[in-house]
């Protein structure tokens, strides 16, 4: 428990296994029933952890076998689960993917003017391309346009999300503010970082699945506490049963106690227009 307020970036609602390898999901289970677990085990973590609010996104693992309706269904879902708990999660992201090519152009303006979404997240390890693919660039310049804030998962050992493209495609738009997810998740990453933010000083990164803070709190000194935010990845029950150990490092973390507000909240409320 902390007595900063507490905003995580990176909340996925849905399954991670079932295109991990994983058991896949019972079909028969009470749709219903299951909704109000996955709720209830949800905000358990974040009280027991520490978190206040949370910008939810659908997980990217979701099946596809109708194509572009599914991903406005999903993205409807994630629009209701905001409504649903607007205290806890004022905030929603949706996805558009690459491969529906120009008919997604139109989901990005629905997400925006219909639904009331804030972001578009890209995981492309899930979606079949590479970061660097050019329907991605022309959904983030859309994205600018629309005022919708990108959040691009940038785990770099794929090689669909190396960190080189993360800095392609950011170089390529330099005002647009990109966040980039799961940036710090090995060692020789963290320190690949280090190069990306200096040449692409339009990228903000989250903490998720880094191993300790130490060298993220390195990179805020050099950086600034401004580029970088509070994220767990969290997946919905029962993959994500706890909050991330990062959180009681940052606050005991030698950075002053304004960096460590605008890392832990700050930075991402401004980002993503959310009033503390």
């Amino acid at each position: 428990m902390t007595a900063f307020d507490v905003f995580d970036v990176h909340h996925h609602v849905g399954r991670a296994f079932d295109a991990l390898g994983g058991e896949l999901a019972h079909d028969d289970a009470d749709a219903e029933e299951f909704a109000r677990t996955e709720l209830s085990q949800r905000l358990r973590v974040m009280d027991e952890g520490g978190v206040d609010q949370a910008l939810v996104i659908p997980g990217h693992g979701y099946l596809r076998p109708t194509g572009l309706a599914d991903t406005r269904r999903i993205n409807d879902e994630i629009a209701a689960y905001r409504d649903r708990t607007p205290d806890r999660f004022p905030v929603a992201c949706g996805i558009v993917e690459p491969r529906d090519g120009p008919n997604a152009l139109g989901e990005i303006d629905r997400i925006g003017n219909e639904l009331g979404l804030v972001a578009i997240s890209f995981h492309t390890r899930f979606q079949g391309v590479s970061m660097d693919s050019q329907w991605i660039l022309r959904y983030l310049e859309r994205m600018g346009e629309a005022e919708l804030v990108p959040l691009v998962h940038a785990m770099d050992d794929t090689p669909e999300e190396s960190l080189w493209k993360l800095a392609s495609i950011a170089r390529r738009l330099p005002d647009l503010t990109i966040l980039a997810l799961d940036p710090f998740a090995g060692f020789e990453a963290t320190r690949q970082c280090f190069f990306v933010a200096d040449v692409a000083p339009n990228i903000v990164f989250d903490t998720s699945l880094s191993y300790n803070f130490d060298f993220v709190e390195e990179f805020a000194v050099r950086f600034g506490a401004g580029r970088v935010v509070f994220g767990t990845d969290l997946y919905s029950w029962p993959v994500g049963r706890r909050i991330s150990h990062l959180l009681p490092q940052i606050v005991e973390s030698g950075l002053a106690d304004d960096a460590k507000a605008a890392i832990l909240g700050g930075n991402a409320r401004e980002i993503l227009r959310v009033p503390a």
